[in-house]
């Protein structure tokens, strides 16, 4: 891999994002009435994308935002100018990781379904509490505003078309709920809340929630790791895979997930009792096999539906085989307009030949000459990988992610010599169930916590 290319400068990134910082400032304190600095941001915005088919809405939204005097037209405008930015930065990001592991690349567009129909009102409703949000800013937002969400998102989520948008407007609120009065607040998540405003503003445009195009895949899907996403009463695990087409078509870079809420008393090894039963592949991933597709549906940005039916366990298929000859003529999916996002960026990769570096700052690989900081914050406690095991292996299969400014590497596996022998060890191996001693002992205390809950559930449910 040629890591010098993921240290050099991008052309224009620094510029693209201090466009979207000056704007993210402006939601600070709102646009109800902006001051002279955040007139400048506004501008900046505008001056930003005037080389765009967005340029005359987006220079007309910045001069009537800055005069008090902007509609929901203009704060669509502003929102899309700022996804645009995001997204620029998206594709420069992911160009330069292609030409840096020298992969074939996707150069179509993610396919959608055709437009379901929508509820204009309460699109439109959502909208306009949005509004009201962005006019009086992260440090004005009380109980009273944020709660204005709460009818809206009731209406929208019986209807499977309003989903999505109405599942990221729960989530918003609730995060800005947490957060009253803003007024007091002592550290505002500046990017994080405009990320959301800016996504939840165009998801409330007619046809921006629209499903990607699911076509069915049948073949040979080869996993590479697990990457295990937790929150307080919720996990997901996703897996990323290569998947090989029966016809001999290019092998594709795919994932597969699987969800489930939690109590937050449940975590470590206890997440995968959570999530095993809704999904076989995690015990291929244990095993070390790959599986065999039958018309599994697969989206136009290379997520896998899962479905166990359609899917059965194959022959045995070790990570770093999989890494080492499969991996390198992988294409990738094409993301979605509105997925394109810095944060979005989980390229799997294969790093051999490396000395590693252990400092205060954490773990770091040494890779032809060049410092790539490696991420041990996102290994999941529920398997055997750890920071130590990261920092005595020789070879790593990780996702190359963006952070702050630079690359990193999310380990999945590693590979490290044990009594002159080379052993993997891989973050989801105890997905499927483990005989491993640590592993046994912490699947038993989650087994007891989850015990105890649904005694206790089942004490109140007879109650």
């Amino acid at each position: 891999m040629h890591t010098d290319l993921l240290t050099d400068a991008v052309d224009g990134l620094d510029e693209a994002l201090a466009a979207v910082d000056g704007f993210d400032e402006v939601l600070v304190a709102g646009l109800l009435r902006p001051q002279p600095a955040q007139a400048h941001g506004l501008a900046a915005l505008a001056e930003a994308v005037s080389g765009s088919p967005l340029a005359a809405r987006v220079a007309e939204a910045a001069e009537k935002t800055a005069a008090g005097a902007a509609g929901e037209d203009h704060f669509v405008a502003l929102a899309a100018a700022r996804t645009a930015l995001l997204g620029s930065v998206h594709d420069a990001l992911v160009l330069r990781v292609e030409e840096a592991v020298g992969r074939p690349r996707d150069e179509g567009r993610a396919a959608t379904a055709g437009d379901a129909e929508y509820a204009v009102n309460l699109l439109t409703a959502a909208r306009s509490w949005l509004c009201d949000v962005a006019r009086a800013g992260w440090q004005g937002i009380d109980h009273e505003l944020v709660g204005g969400a709460a009818p809206v998102v009731s209406a929208m989520l019986p209807d499977t078309a309003l989903r999505r948008p109405a599942t990221l407007l729960d989530g918003f609120a609730a995060e800005l709920a947490a957060s009253c009065p803003g007024a007091t607040l002592e550290r505002v998540p500046v990017r994080r809340w405009a990320d959301l405003w800016s996504r939840a503003m165009l998801l409330t445009m007619p046809g921006a929630a629209s499903a990607p195009g699911v076509s069915e895949a049948s073949g040979r899907l080869l996993p590479l790791g697990v990457d295990v996403q937790e929150h307080a009463t919720a996990v997901q695990a996703q897996v990323h895979a290569v998947f090989e087409p029966a016809d001999g078509g290019t092998p594709r870079l795919v994932r597969a997930s699987v969800s489930a809420p939690k109590p937050d008393t449940v975590v470590g090894a206890g997440l995968w009792q959570l999530l095993r039963p809704h999904m076989s592949l995690l015990a291929a991933v244990s095993e070390g096999r790959a599986m065999e597709l039958d018309a599994m549906p697969l989206t136009g940005e290379g997520d896998l539906i899962w479905d166990d039916a359609r899917a059965r366990t194959g022959e045995p298929a070790e990570v770093f085989a999989t890494a080492r000859v499969a991996l390198p003529t992988a294409a990738a999916f094409p993301a979605a307009p509105l997925d394109r996002h810095p944060a979005r960026i989980a390229v799997p990769v294969l790093l051999e030949g490396y000395a590693v570096e252990e400092g205060e700052d954490g773990v770091a690989f040494q890779v032809a000459g060049q410092r790539l900081a490696v991420d041990t914050d996102r290994v999941p406690a529920a398997g055997p990988l750890t920071p130590e095991v990261v920092a005595s292996s020789a070879a790593c299969v990780g996702l190359l992610r963006w952070d702050a400014g630079a690359f990193l590497v999310q380990p999945l596996a590693v590979e490290r010599t044990v009594r002159k022998k080379s052993v993997a060890v891989h973050a989801g191996a105890w997905a499927g169930g483990t005989t491993d001693k640590a592993g046994v002992r912490a699947e038993k205390a989650a087994t007891d916590a989850v015990t105890v809950l649904r005694e206790r559930a089942g004490r109140l449910l007879r109650k």
